[in-house]
């Protein structure tokens, strides 16, 4: 049997913490900026964690 493929689109888009966290870009910052607050964009610069229980699934898909 051959080697699992690593799932592209996920690998793009998700990386795994040292700690086993998977981590994110926030949403919602490519366009129609101007009517979103400072505050509001300021905290979307900030990187998300996904939730416990999506985690095993994007695991599987990356499998670094």
């Amino acid at each position: 049997m051959g080697k699992i493929k690593t799932h592209s689109a996920t690998a793009k888009r998700f990386s795994v913490t040292k700690s086993g966290k998977v981590k994110l870009n926030s949403s919602f910052r490519r366009h129609k900026l101007g009517k979103k607050t400072a505050k509001r964009k300021r905290q979307l610069r900030r990187n998300a964690y996904l939730s416990e229980s999506f985690a095993p699934t994007v695991k599987a898909l990356i499998q670094k």
